[in-house]
């Protein structure tokens, strides 16, 4: 039996699951170590698909790394963790395969909201199976742009997504209204918390105007039986690039 299967039943009803203390104060410290080092020696020489800022050529900026796992083996190392592939096979329900290790920074004083918007329309899945384990590096408050989950969205299946011209999330809903931020569920988190959420969960971000970073690591496992839907996720891909190209460039 999967010691984590106690966290599916929440999981399959509200989309989310946020775990009190998931990562020990040193599991803490050696992601932290590992992302200094990686920030120091692997980030400057990442192609811009791979690293986002918030304003090109300033580092301090950063806003999101993809891809982490293939250019760096600690990164890689902890994907295979039982505690992290384990709780994604228990959450879904099913087996699990690595989509990849992201970094999201919303940078004190100048990080941009992040849209409304579900990730199974980034990822084009068939059957959209997939979580998302999301693990603070800073506390994370209303201040500095907690995310936000529409709860039970992920049951409804994806929605209608537009250009949203904000660079690392190119498409955002179009359809957003009331009802939605009427659901919405504050997701307060302080380093060593875990929030999990399903890839068709609906959810945003406030800017971050305060002088706390939000920095967190995520690492994400797509259902071992789903395919990609190939067509859609060229369109995504030609939508997303030129937006990235024309934002790098202003």
């Amino acid at each position: 039996m999967n010691p984590y299967s106690q966290y599916h039943q929440e999981f399959f009803r509200n989309g989310f699951v946020r775990l009190k203390g998931y990562l020990t104060p040193e599991e803490v410290r050696n992601l932290e170590k590992n992302l200094k080092r990686y920030l120091g020696e692997i980030a400057p020489g990442l192609p811009p698909t791979d690293v986002f800022y918030e304003i090109q050529g300033r580092a301090e900026t950063l806003k999101q790394m993809q891809k982490m796992e293939a250019h760096d083996p600690f990164f890689q190392s902890i994907t295979a963790l039982p505690k992290f592939a384990r709780l994604a096979e228990a959450l879904l329900d099913t087996p699990v395969v690595l989509r990849g290790v992201e970094l999201f920074n919303k940078p004190a004083g100048i990080g941009k909201p992040t849209p409304p918007h579900q990730d199974g329309y980034y990822f084009c899945l068939v059957p959209s199976q997939a979580v998302t384990l999301w693990f603070p590096l800073d506390p994370v408050s209303e201040e500095n742009g907690c995310i936000r989950y529409v709860r039970g969205s992920h049951r409804k299946g994806i929605r209608p997504h537009r250009v949203s011209n904000i660079l690392g999330f190119s498409q955002g809903l179009s359809d957003w209204g009331p009802e939605d931020e009427a659901a919405e569920v504050k997701a307060l988190a302080s380093p060593g918390d875990l929030l999990a959420h399903h890839c068709d969960m609906i959810h945003r971000a406030d800017a971050n105007p305060s002088r706390i970073s939000r920095r967190a690591l995520a690492i994400v496992y797509d259902a071992a039986s789903a395919t990609i839907d190939q067509a859609a996720q060229a369109r995504y891909k030609q939508s997303s690039t030129a937006q990235r190209v024309e934002i790098q460039s202003r």
